[in-house]
């Protein structure tokens, strides 16, 4: 297993829109989500900046790299471009984040 950061911005005043959306979030896109290896995803926001952080877990074999070919991927970008920065395809603006620090159980 894989762990990955991005950050991410929603835009200001969209925090209850951003968290009813994804309560809600599709059945097929978390099939579609699941099927490309992904295993733990959370987001965070710092409600300060509009950053949303988010981290993720993945195996490693996994098919991220397709996720924006599948039109369950698309139709969600759509959906969510009105209330986070986007490029002009819908696809979410990310800036990886680079680490610099794990602590890990010693019995892992």
């Amino acid at each position: 297993m894989e762990t990955i950061a991005f950050r991410m911005v929603l835009n200001p005043g969209m925090r209850d829109e951003y968290q009813r959306r994804h309560r809600e979030i599709w059945p097929e896109l978390v099939d579609a989500l699941h099927n490309a290896g992904l295993r733990d995803y959370q987001i965070f926001l710092d409600d300060a900046s509009h950053h949303l952080f988010a981290i993720l877990t993945r195996t490693a074999d996994h098919s991220m790299e397709r996720l924006p070919e599948l039109a369950v991927m698309r139709k969600w970008w759509d959906y969510m471009a009105d209330i986070v920065q986007t490029a002009p395809d819908h696809t979410p603006l990310q800036q990886p984040l680079i680490p610099v620090f794990e602590l890990q159980h010693p019995f892992n």
